[in-house]
């Protein structure tokens, strides 16, 4: 008689698995705020732009690691068939970033027009905060030594600000990326012109103390 459960010991096989609700989310959602339209003006040759960040949205969203254990997640083949992909190089996808990263500024006003005309939102009301992302490398150009929320002095990093819509819509509406060495004061300007022209009259905008200095 059993007394106790066991297991057959576990042995590795090459078969492989990848969250499909998360893919059919990110299409979903990707279609339904017109993302296609946004992004295809920024990429007209090579690799479709719009498949390649829906597979790079997708894993993103599940494995979350670097970008070149993306181009490896990615350039499965079945996940490669999944979003109907041809192979490619790791160069093409950090290319097609670098992209991304130079038009950020256009591309996000974009994805506010779209949330801001499909959705009738029933306040403008913003929270804002600031942090910091330490860079394992040094190739960045806005890597800078600064003050350091993850208490690595030692390491470079960049700063980083969002804008979301309060409670209870909690949906983030702006990032603004800076050098390192930023302080909150002088973000916070960046942050905050990001979003002005989307909030109304009476908006109420919530921050903290560090930025204060700026307002």
């Amino acid at each position: 008689m059993q007394t106790k459960l066991r297991t057959y010991d576990i042995v590795p096989n090459n078969n492989i698995s990848f969250p499909i609700g998360t893919i059919l989310t990110v299409e979903k959602l990707y279609d339904i705020l017109d993302f296609p339209s946004i992004f295809n003006k920024h990429k007209q040759r090579g690799i479709d732009i719009n498949k390649l960040l829906k597979a790079f949205v997708s894993y993103k969203l599940t494995d979350n690691f670097s970008i070149k254990r993306a181009h490896e997640w990615v350039t499965r083949d079945e996940v490669l068939e999944r979003f109907n992909l041809d192979t490619f190089s790791e160069r093409t996808l950090y290319r097609v970033l670098k992209t991304i990263g130079a038009n950020r500024e256009e591309i996000i006003s974009d994805i506010q027009d779209n949330l801001f005309s499909r959705y009738d939102f029933e306040h403008t009301n913003i929270n804002m905060d600031w942090t910091s992302i330490v860079l394992h490398g040094d190739k960045a150009p806005l890597g800078k030594y600064g003050y350091s929320r993850d208490h690595r002095p030692d390491k470079k990093q960049i700063t980083i600000g969002i804008s979301e819509l309060a409670n209870p819509i909690h949906v983030p509406i702006g990032i603004t990326v800076e050098k390192g060495n930023v302080n909150d004061q002088t973000h916070f300007k960046k942050t905050y012109h990001q979003v002005i022209n989307r909030l109304e009259e009476n908006s109420l905008i919530v921050f903290d103390k560090d930025a204060m200095a700026s307002w």
